[in-house]
């Protein structure tokens, strides 16, 4: 079994990073940690290692989240677009273990992407004089979890809808699950059925915001990646709430998989 998921997996990365759009993405995502060396010649010089740290991580999620809806709408869609996947599932393999070793590849590639915005980053903060201190490390891994978050939500929905409509769902569900507690707050001075719409959101939508806390309030503190910024604790369980969110999207995108007829 972990051979089969493995060689999937394998195959996966190799078809991904043949992918242009995603050297494109990442010719954006390094632009844009020299965009702070721009901005900084604009601003007081006590804010440039704000602009640098803020552009650097809002990159990183971004268009890690972008790149990771991108492909997991397209890469298993792929192989039912193209009939490849008719000589897939009548090999001795599990429909699960497709849906798994696609995932794993994406995974795969997403966090490479991802050391690579960070590394960008780092070598803009090091050019900038900017130290590079523990609390990027932190940030770097709660943005690289929602990343692997966003994925398995572009996994599920493509698992039984169209490209044009998984990608549109996944916008949906990233941007909603970003302002989970700005939509809580907002929906208490609404009507009833809207704090319930609102609560069944927050339940059904992975919260995402879990892994942009910079510049909110975490245990009645307020927490900054320019100032005193979460515990290694608080990544830990924000990671393992996102492994209990890839774990059950791939489970469903599965069921859903498997009950696709391919005849």
């Amino acid at each position: 079994m972990i051979g089969r998921i493995a060689a999937i997996a394998l195959n996966t990365f190799r078809e991904a990073v043949r992918i242009r759009v995603l050297y494109g993405i990442l010719v954006l995502a390094v632009g844009a940690n020299l965009l702070s060396l721009v901005v900084r010649e604009l601003a007081a010089s006590a804010d440039e290692a704000r602009i640098a740290r803020d552009i650097g991580l809002a990159g990183i999620s971004l268009f890690g989240s972008l790149t990771a809806i991108f492909l997991g709408v397209f890469l298993l869609y792929t192989e039912v677009s193209r009939r490849t996947v008719h000589a897939i599932v009548s090999k001795p393999i599990e429909r699960w273990e497709f849906v798994v070793g696609k995932y794993a590849g994406m995974a795969l590639v997403l966090s490479v992407l991802v050391g690579v915005f960070a590394a960008a980053m780092t070598g803009t903060l090091a050019w900038q004089g900017v130290p590079v201190s523990e609390v990027i490390a932190k940030a770097v891994v709660l943005a690289w979890v929602e990343v692997l978050v966003v994925a398995a939500i572009a996994i599920f929905f493509s698992s039984f809808s169209t490209p044009f409509l998984s990608g549109i769902f996944a916008l949906g569900v990233w941007a909603i699950g970003r302002v989970t507690p700005d939509l809580e707050r907002a929906a208490q001075a609404a009507s009833p059925s809207i704090r319930w719409t609102a609560k069944a959101a927050a339940l059904l939508v992975p919260d995402l915001h879990l892994y942009a806390v910079s510049g909110r309030t975490v245990d009645g503190a307020h927490v900054s990646v320019n100032a005193d910024f979460v515990s290694w604790s608080y990544v830990g369980l924000a990671s393992l709430s996102g492994l209990g969110w890839i774990a059950g999207l791939l489970a469903l995108a599965a069921v859903l998989f498997h009950r696709r007829d391919f005849t």
